[in-house]
């Protein structure tokens, strides 16, 4: 008979969060189903003042994924055929699967080695050696005009933005922010402490169950300065209709719902606490690990000192290893769970085979290398200790 291995830490456990919140949420949820008003409405307008504010300024248009949210942008900006968009190759799908939903070209650019999000060094290589300039702006060496670079705030650290904004604002390129995984994190900019999401000319958010503010299914959240983009957003949103079947515009059905919004309007207050929670742990594991370099890598805290736990607000604590496979499955053994993030970079995914993109060494290195840990808030005491104990204990046996 074979045995079955038990789970001693989860790698996440959404039940946790829940409990305590379990019936202001549920009477929240009364509320909207008595009142029978589920789509957009004030729970809505509401979420979206509380995030504008949350990231720094702006407009705010809640959307029904972040993957939707960051499709609202690229549609007001007029992104389609004959455009190209850079971003990094090193991130989640519709990242880039957004691009070519629009009929753009995804153009990846290569990641910095210690912080895994896009370089700017090879950003500024890119527009000086694969880039065409003329009086219709900047443009590919295939003649498609770049019209956004999109840095993603991977794992809840924020991109350099200000060496990524000086290289676009060069070029008159605009910035898109996916701050899908980073909702609350700082940044240090030139001009002062700015926040994830309000940095650049746009961004957006995902509310995706596990994100480190999550809803209770699909919900996300664009971000703009300009209040003429973020009223063409809430057009579009609603299949291009103001008003009522009148369409200047084809937009799609991207609206938020009242419930997902009232839901996470009653989570919002404790996502201070939950950040500052993951950074404990964040601490606890780097301690115990400081002496296992170079066999395992930490992640990068490059604003650590100015911005604390603002600094990052690890979505994800991913480590790298050479034995990622190893520790893995030692880690499996324990009892602990791992995931990763994420295992084949999209300049390789068979669905963007046609953009001939080539070899990306730092994004593929990444992809063999990195290993999540379990970070969520609920974790307790007990279990960090036996996370800490067991990955210690993989690389001294």
């Amino acid at each position: 008979m074979r045995l079955r291995r038990v789970t001693k830490v989860p790698f996440f456990d959404l039940k946790r969060q829940f409990l305590p919140l379990r019936e202001e949420i549920l009477s929240e949820i009364a509320a909207i189903c008595d009142a029978q008003n589920f789509i957009l409405g004030s729970r809505v307008e509401e979420l979206e003042e509380a995030i504008a504010s949350l990231s720094g300024g702006g407009y705010a248009v809640g959307a029904s994924s972040g993957t939707d949210a960051e499709l609202l942008i690229l549609t007001a900006l007029g992104i389609g055929p004959g455009d190209a968009v850079v971003t990094t190759p090193f991130t989640f799908f519709s990242t880039a699967g957004c691009i070519a939903r629009m009929g753009a070209k995804p153009v990846f650019v290569d990641i910095d080695r210690e912080t895994l999000s896009l370089s700017p060094e090879k950003l500024k290589l890119f527009f000086s050696t694969q880039c065409i300039f003329d009086e219709r702006g900047v443009r590919t060496r295939d003649g498609l005009r770049i019209k956004a670079v999109i840095p993603v705030h991977l794992f809840g650290l924020c991109c350099p933005m200000d060496e990524i904004q000086a290289i676009c604002e060069r070029y008159a390129v605009p910035v898109i922010e996916d701050a899908a995984q980073a909702i609350g994190a700082g940044y240090p900019s030139s001009e002062g402490i700015k926040h994830a999401g309000g940095i650049a000319e746009f961004g957006f958010f995902s509310f995706y169950p596990t994100k480190n503010l999550g809803a209770f299914g699909d919900a996300g959240m664009a971000i703009t300065r300009d209040d003429r983009l973020a009223a063409r957003m809430k057009v579009l949103r609603n299949h291009g209709m103001e008003p009522k079947y009148q369409h200047e515009l084809v937009g799609g059905n991207f609206r938020l719902d009242s419930l997902q919004a009232a839901i996470l309007l009653k989570k919002l207050p404790h996502l201070p606490d939950w950040s500052k929670r993951r950074w404990a742990i964040a601490q606890r594991y780097r301690n115990e690990w400081a002496n296992l370099a170079p066999q395992l890598r930490l992640p990068a805290e490059p604003y650590a000192r100015q911005l604390g736990h603002q600094g990052h607000i690890y979505h994800q604590f991913v480590v790298r290893t050479a034995l990622r496979e190893e520790l893995r499955e030692y880690l499996k053994g324990c009892g602990i769970g791992t995931d990763i993030y994420y295992p084949v970079p999209l300049n390789l995914q068979k669905s963007f085979a046609y953009l001939g993109t080539g070899s990306l060494p730092e994004s593929e290195a990444a992809a063999r290398q990195v290993l999540a840990l379990p970070i969520f808030p609920e974790l307790t005491d007990s279990e960090i200790e036996l996370v800490a104990d067991a990955v210690a204990a993989f690389f001294k046996k």
